[in-house]
């Protein structure tokens, strides 16, 4: 029985308690419909959604990004750079925009931007670009399991054509079978231009799996199997790789490190070894300071999928001595950025991307070596001030620990 059907049935009490969100027609996204539906909220829940209801986006614009829109949700936009980049698809100076709420946040990545530009530049590579999808089927034993495994490859063709029939952007790359007792989990990678492309190359692929399943003694599939890690931490994000794999690295020379930063490069190393124990200890994947709040900002501030920060932030930062001054570098082995689609278009997201000259066409590589080099200026900052004893005064004087201008607070 529908939801609806079963409010109707109930007590008008009950009813009332099972009300559900107002519908509309077609969805209900134009700009009257999304008022209307505010307003009974505010009556429901006794709140005051003022906020809420004050943004730039055309509600019709919302359609396909969220559902029975109310509004929009605001947080504070900060920018920070200098950041000089010489990559292969980035090139050149840019000024990153952040979204975030963590005071001190902007000016830690600041003042990484800065010393690096300073140095020289961030040098960035790209080192792979693709996607994947890993379905597994099911057969009687052991033995159909291997020879569908091993015969896997003979159907490659046949698979990428009826996977490609269904989009005209995503491309398969390659298939990798991992046989699990009577089970095939089945590795799909496609390249995905632009975009993000999950839903494109899922749909892609339960096409691909409804031939074999035709075609070969696989009893049944599912087109997710819980080996992809998408949006959950998983060592095959290490291993393997999601996404886009970027390396950002730049040398400093110890005098800029001493005179700006305020310590030794020996200093940064030591705080880099000795947290590494931590870091085994906690069992984690990879190694790096905070890739996260980098990621989370940038990824707010742009329009990307938010919940794919878990996948990126799977990476590892290195600080070398070299000849007596620092080597830094930055490996994101599943970084998963788009500049089409998704929320890319919308208001904010679409400005800041111009802003970082990386909207639409042709902008994903070019980002993503901007967000490997932004999170390098990240790390950098971090150890700086864990290592010279500054971090607790930092947040201290930019933080949300005592805000500035709250009422009751300070003298008087």
């Amino acid at each position: 029985m529908a939801v609806s059907s079963i409010a109707s049935s109930l007590p008008a009490q009950e009813s009332r308690e099972l009300a559900l969100v107002p519908r509309f027609k077609e969805q209900g996204y134009g700009a009257e419909q999304v008022a209307r539906r505010r307003a009974w909220l505010e009556e429901r829940t006794a709140s005051r959604l003022h906020h809420v209801g004050r943004f730039s986006i055309a509600s019709e614009a919302m359609r396909g990004n969220v559902e029975n829109p109310i509004g929009a949700a605001q947080m504070p936009l900060g920018v920070a750079g200098p950041l000089l980049v010489r990559g292969e698809h980035a090139r050149g100076t840019f000024y990153v925009p952040l979204a975030t709420t963590e005071g001190a946040l902007v000016r830690s990545y600041e003042r990484g931007m800065v010393v690096l530009t300073r140095a020289g530049g961030v040098e960035t590579r790209l080192y792979a670009d693709e996607n994947r999808v890993a379905p597994i089927f099911f057969f009687d034993d052991v033995a159909a399991a291997h020879d569908f495994a091993r015969t896997l490859p003979e159907h490659r063709e046949r698979l990428r054509a009826e996977a490609e029939s269904t989009t005209g952007h995503g491309k398969l790359l390659r298939l990798d079978a991992h046989p699990v007792g009577r089970q095939v989990i089945v590795s799909f990678r496609y390249h995905t231009a632009d975009a993000q492309g999950m839903n494109m190359i899922v749909k892609a692929t339960d096409r691909a799996c409804r031939w074999l399943v035709r075609h070969s003694r696989a009893r049944r599939y599912y087109v997710f199997s819980g080996w992809n890690g998408e949006k959950r931490a998983a060592g095959s994000l290490m291993a393997g790789g999601k996404g886009k794999k970027v390396v950002a690295g730049a040398k400093l020379p110890r005098a800029l490190v001493k005179g700006f930063l305020r310590l030794t490069p020996e200093e940064v190393c030591d705080l880099w070894q000795h947290t590494v124990i931590g870091h085994l200890q906690a069992a984690a994947l990879g190694y790096n300071g905070h890739y996260a709040n980098g990621l989370t900002a940038l990824f707010v501030a742009t329009g990307q999928d938010v919940a794919n920060v878990v996948n990126a932030a799977t990476g590892i930062t290195c600080f070398e001595l070299d000849e007596g001054d620092l080597y830094a570098s930055v490996t994101l082995p599943s970084l998963t950025v788009a500049t089409v689609g998704g929320g890319t278009g919308l208001g904010t997201s679409r400005e800041c991307l111009e802003m970082l000259g990386c909207a639409g066409t042709g902008g994903a590589r070019k980002l993503a070596e901007i967000v490997a080099a932004t999170l390098l200026a990240g790390e950098i900052s971090m150890a700086a001030a864990i290592a010279s004893g500054e971090f607790v005064a930092a947040h201290e004087a930019y933080g949300r620990n005592r805000p500035r201008g709250v009422a009751g607070e300070g003298g008087g």
